[in-house]
């Protein structure tokens, strides 16, 4: 099943179990929740159209959103690290994240040097158990990242990162075991194509270390890294620019895209 948050006017979210999406139209069921729809009630459930500008990021305020960083062997080779024996770990606040078909913008101080990761996300149901899938672009600032050893300033650009397109549960696609690719396209130009299923830390795994030290719970959002092919780690660095259009996609789970503005005045 997937699962969709859609903005119904400026101040109302509900959740939709998506029966048909194309062409930047969809149509669904409403649903209670994310983590508590039953498929044998969506016959009776209200049905809604929706567009695609009307998706909002899948958890709309996540209370915590864990990111990792260096979790594929080849992208933590261009960026010069070596393979880690733990898991990179930094926040992302939610006001960081953004839905899955907005136009993001930047403040032009914060523009020279943006880049793009194509990631999977993990969506935290019940229990601390994995409730579904999601793509997410852990869109970065490169001279703000680099400035410490400490990542945060460079991950947390106000509304930044898509979020989206929906959550597909967790028995329906298991996007790691099935080895789904994931490719990044910038302007039409493939960036980014690899399986996650080469995850050096995989989604159980994460789960496991970071409920060592503290409980995961129901809307906790777990962002699994990225793949070669960002734009910092060519030469030379080919960083996003005012009009420029992500897209993100991952077999089986969905795509996003995002187009960005620089902010002049």
């Amino acid at each position: 099943m997937k699962i969709a948050t859609v903005r119904v006017s400026a101040n109302e979210l509900v959740h939709v179990a998506v029966e048909h999406f194309e062409s930047g139209r969809g149509v669904g069921a409403v649903v209670s929740s994310l983590f508590d729809a039953n498929p044998a009630d969506l016959g009776n459930a209200q049905k809604i159209e929706f567009t695609a500008q009307q998706l909002a990021p899948v958890v709309p305020h996540p209370e915590r959103i864990f990111c990792v960083g260096l979790n594929y062997r080849e992208h933590i080779l261009e960026m010069g690290h070596p393979v880690p024996d733990h898991p990179t770990l930094f926040g992302k606040f939610a006001s960081s994240i953004t839905g899955p078909f907005d136009e993001i913008t930047v403040d032009e101080a914060m523009s020279h040097a943006l880049d793009y990761e194509g990631e999977l996300a993990v969506v935290i149901g019940h229990g601390g158990e994995i409730a579904g899938y999601a793509v997410m672009n852990d869109l970065s600032q490169r001279d703000w990242q680099y400035r410490t050893q400490q990542w945060l300033q460079g991950k947390n650009l106000e509304h930044s990162s898509g979020f989206g397109p929906w959550m597909v549960t967790a028995d329906e696609c298991d996007p790691v075991a099935e080895g789904a690719m994931l490719r990044t396209w910038v302007n039409g130009e493939l960036r980014q194509e690899h399986s996650v299923g080469d995850l050096v830390f995989p989604p159980r795994k994460l789960i496991d270390y970071i409920g060592i030290f503290t409980p995961l719970r129901a809307g906790d959002v777990i962002v699994t890294g990225t793949p070669e092919g960002v734009g910092h780690g060519t030469q030379p660095p080919q960083y996003l620019e005012d009009g420029d259009e992500v897209k993100i996609a991952i077999e089986g789970v969905g795509e996003i895209c995002n187009r960005i503005r620089i902010d002049s005045a």
